[in-house]
C-alpha cells in the first residue's frame, strides 16, 4: 500500500514526523508537504506561479517533497506527479492546534484531506487538541487505527473524516465520538503594534472558543468533553435546507428578478 502524508505546519513539523513513523509501520509511506508553514490556508491552490519541488532528506536519508504550495497542491501534485505508484489513502497532520467547528473552512490540514476525496483517494484529517506542549504519541497511534479502518472499509473511495484527537493521555480519553462540525469559531483580536519606522501593523490573534448554540454531537462539543471527534467531511457547501425557500422568495419577486421562473431553479 501506498500512504500519502502531507499537513499545513510544513516538511519538518514534529506532528507530520510522529505520523509518518507510525504509518510506516502500515504502508510505505510518501511525505510531500509545504516547504514552509501554510496554516489557516484554507483549500487554495497555486495557479499564478509554477510549485517548485525538491527533495529533502533527514538524517542523511531522503525524507520526502517539499513542495513551495498549499497543502493541497501537496496533495494536487503527490497524487499526480510524484507518487511513482497509485497513492491509496491520504493522510494530512499531525495539526498542532484543533480544527473544529467554523475553523474547520479555513485549515490547509483539513483542506488536504478534502483534495484527496476530490481526487477519488479516501482521506484523514489528524489533529491534537493543543497548542503547547504538544504529545502526538496517542494521535499517531489513532491514526494508525484509522488507516486500517479506511482500507477495511473506504478503499477506493471518495472518503474524507476529520480527527480531533484530545492532548491527554490514553487512558484519560473518554472514548471516539462520530460528530458534526459544530459551531466553534475563532474569536479575533487584533495586537496593534508599530515597527522602528513608526508603521503601525497588526497581529490576528485570539482562541477558538464554542457557541452558545454549541450541541452535544458537535467535534468541538466532543473534543471539549475529552472524546476523539472524527466528522466526515465533503466539499459540498450547498445549503440544502435554504434552497426550497430561496426559491419561494424569488419567485415572489418576479418583476425584479424576471429570471427566477427560468429551467434552472426548477
Amino acid at each position: 500500500m501506498r500512504f500519502l502524508l502531507t499537513n499545513d505546519d510544513g516538511i519538518y513539523a514534529r506532528g507530520l514526523s510522529a505520523l509518518y513513523k507510525e504509518l510506516s509501520k502500515e504502508a510505505d509511506c510518501l511525505i510531500v508537504a509545504p516547504e514552509v508553514e501554510q496554516s489557516a490556508v484554507g483549500h487554495a491552490i497555486t495557479l499564478n506561479r509554477p510549485l517548485m519541488v525538491r527533495r529533502t532528506n533527514k538524517d542523511g536519508n531522503f525524507l520526502g517533497y517539499a513542495v513551495s504550495g498549499t497543502p493541497a497542491d501537496c496533495v494536487k501534485i503527490g497524487i499526480k506527479e510524484l507518487s511513482e505508484k497509485p497513492v491509496d489513502l491520504v493522510v494530512s497532520g499531525i495539526n498542532i492546534g484543533a480544527n473544529v467547528g467554523i475553523n474547520v473552512i479555513y485549515s490547509g490540514t483539513v483542506s488536504a484531506a478534502t483534495e484527496g476525496a476530490i481526487l477519488g483517494v479516501p482521506s484523514l484529517a489528524v489533529s491534537l487538541g493543543t497548542l503547547r506542549n504538544a504529545d502526538y504519541t496517542v494521535a499517531a497511534d489513532f491514526a494508525r487505527t484509522m488507516t486500517r479502518f479506511m482500507m477495511k472499509y473506504f478503499a477506493g473511495k471518495s472518503v474524507a473524516l476529520n480527527i480531533n484527537v484530545p492532548p491527554l493521555p490514553r487512558s484519560e480519553i473518554k472514548g471516539v465520538a462520530v460528530t458534526r462540525q459544530g459551531k466553534a469559531r475563532l474569536i479575533e483580536c487584533f495586537d496593534k503594534r508599530v515597527d522602528p519606522r513608526e508603521r503601525l501593523y497588526y497581529w490576528l490573534a485570539g482562541e477558538t472558543q464554542l457557541s452558545e448554540q454549541e450541541e452535544p454531537d458537535s467535534d468541538g462539543s466532543a473534543l471539549s468533553r475529552g472524546m476523539i471527534s472524527i466528522t466526515p467531511i465533503y466539499n459540498d457547501m450547498t445549503r440544502y435546507d435554504a434552497i426550497d425557500g430561496l426559491k419561494t422568495l424569488l419567485s415572489q419577486e418576479d418583476r425584479i428578478f424576471p429570471a427566477t421562473k427560468c429551467e434552472c431553479f426548477e
